[in-house]
């Protein structure tokens, strides 16, 4: 069954982007990019579960693109986004004013050593970019902002809504959760939930995929559980801000 849904799915994608005029490709030395001696090697452990390759692929996320990364974290994803849309593109890897303690010393040696990024920190939800993003991406966030309240989930993506130019892409992934436990204390949400408040905050889901599922995860055990750390089944979106 996954096999054939996620043909589905694959399927669904090419048909949406080519209907849009667009075929979007990962930049030339993608796979080289990751392999690079500078990348951590922890980092690079995680490429098996995370399947950048494959995620953005499906988003629709590639050469020459700028992309807003919201909510950066520790910039595992700046390091992939990087090597995505390559040279001619621009990853703005975003964080909360309040985290810059945090990541400001790695953000900045990890920017200045990729050379296509920008890191940026904001206060509240607006996300100011100098130019209109085409595409967006949020890895195993919007938990966190949507178990605070629907306003908050919403105040999130509507940020990255109004960073986005028409027609621009968002890229969702999140821990998945199930009805009846306590998401908010595992870290995680229901994708119905998901659904919901990326169609509220305007923009329109194209596709799901499953190629981030992990039918060993029982959804019991917090995200940070060793048990389940970096295996946890995850929802993947692709959704689009109407032109």
């Amino acid at each position: 069954m996954r096999t054939s849904r996620g043909l589905l799915i694959a399927a669904a994608a090419c048909a949406a982007m080519f209907a849009g005029g667009a075929w979007a490709q990962l930049a030339p030395g993608f796979d080289a990019a990751l392999m690079a001696e500078e990348r951590p090697a922890e980092e690079k452990e995680r490429d098996a579960s995370r399947m950048p390759s494959e995620v953005l692929n499906f988003v629709g996320i590639g050469e020459g693109m700028n992309v807003l990364e919201a909510i950066a974290g520790g910039g595992w994803y700046t390091e992939v986004l990087s090597a995505a849309v390559g040279p001619d593109g621009t990853v703005y890897s975003q964080n909360a004013e309040r985290m810059r303690e945090r990541f400001a010393d790695a953000a900045a040696a990890r920017a200045e050593r990729l050379g296509n990024v920008e890191v940026i920190y904001t206060q509240g939800t607006a996300i100011d970019l100098p130019v209109e993003a085409d595409a967006a991406f949020t890895a195993l966030n919007l938990h966190d902002m949507a178990n605070r309240g629907d306003e908050v989930g919403l105040g999130f993506l509507g940020g990255i809504y109004d960073a986005l130019a028409p027609g621009g892409v968002l890229g969702i992934t999140d821990h998945v959760g199930v009805a009846g436990q306590d998401n908010a204390e595992l870290h995680r949400m229901e994708a119905s939930k998901a659904r919901e408040l990326i169609t509220q905050a305007g923009f329109v889901i194209e596709a799901e995929s499953d190629i981030l599922m992990n039918p060993d995860d029982d959804h019991m055990l917090r995200v940070f559980d060793p048990a389940i750390q970096g295996a946890t089944d995850r929802m993947l979106f692709r959704a689009r801000k109407p032109e």
